[in-house]
């Protein structure tokens, strides 16, 4: 009698136990709804293009929670606006979530200025676009070297390889335009020091070609011309013909050379030049 009576006991409280433990299951699922809010979705608005503050304050109106994810620089939108979101606008999401947001930089970062002399325009327009900086105004000058760039400025100052930048600084370019139709004398730079007869050349629209230095120089500006090629006349006293666009080597010392004027020839004329 005993003995049935405790089967019985262990059978009931195994019931009972299976019941609170159905019981248990059945109260955890059906609080999922009330805990993780389902159904209580919304729509993620857009405030790409607007400012930070005024997106912020958007979200938050609304239930989100802000977080600035990231920052990048561009020149077309106003600083501190936003330019990118997660989630994107339109997106169904729950109450509470975080958005998260990439804006505009206020100060541009800097970049290194590439060598784009020697380039073709096109592929200098594409360099300055990969480094974040911009196609300036562009002039011509005459040089064999067609549509290739000869300088590289930032306003009108030359600038160097290397240099740091803000991004997005337009940078001007001064290309070669070919050779010209009309030749003049070959300039006669004897003697002068190399910054003298840069300005000249620049001025005809020559170029120096290859510099051939003596030993002892140091200093290229101040130096002097003693040879040039081609040279101002031919063997026979003509004048020599070159283009605007050509170059002209030059042999270069620290002293000042003299002119040999033990053979006395009538002077080249050249009414041209």
């Amino acid at each position: 009698m005993f003995a049935s009576l405790s089967k019985k006991s262990i059978w009931l409280n195994l019931l009972i136990a299976i019941l609170i433990v159905a019981g248990l299951i059945l109260l955890f699922f059906n609080s999922l709804d009330f805990f993780t809010r389902h159904g209580e979705e919304v729509n993620v608005p857009s405030v790409t293009g607007k400012s930070f503050e005024e997106a912020r304050e958007q979200l938050e109106s609304i239930g989100f929670e802000v977080v600035i994810q990231d920052s990048v620089y561009r020149d077309t939108i106003q600083a501190r606006a936003v330019v990118k979101q997660f989630p994107e606008p339109e997106a169904k999401v729950k109450k509470n979530r975080t958005v998260y947001l990439t804006v505009n930089r206020t100060v541009p970062p800097d970049v290194v200025m590439p060598n784009l002399v020697g380039m073709s325009v096109r592929n200098a327009a594409i360099v300055l676009k990969q480094f974040g900086l911009k196609m300036g105004d562009t002039t011509y000058k005459p040089d064999f070297a067609k549509n290739s760039v000869l300088t590289q400025l930032k306003n009108k100052e030359e600038i160097k390889p290397g240099t740091r930048l803000p991004m997005g600084t337009p940078i001007n370019l001064v290309l070669g335009s070919g050779l010209s139709n009309i030749d003049m004398g070959v300039p006669d730079l004897f003697g002068m020091t190399y910054a003298d007869a840069k300005e000249i050349l620049n001025a005809s629209g020559i170029s120096f070609g290859a510099r051939v230095l003596d030993d002892d120089v140091k200093d290229t500006v101040n130096a002097f011309i003693y040879r040039q090629s081609p040279e101002r006349n031919t063997p026979d006293r003509r004048v020599n013909r070159i283009r605007p666009g050509q170059m002209i080597d030059v042999w270069l010392s620290t002293q000042k050379p003299q002119r040999d004027t033990t053979t006395r020839v009538a002077p080249a004329v050249d009414n041209n030049y």
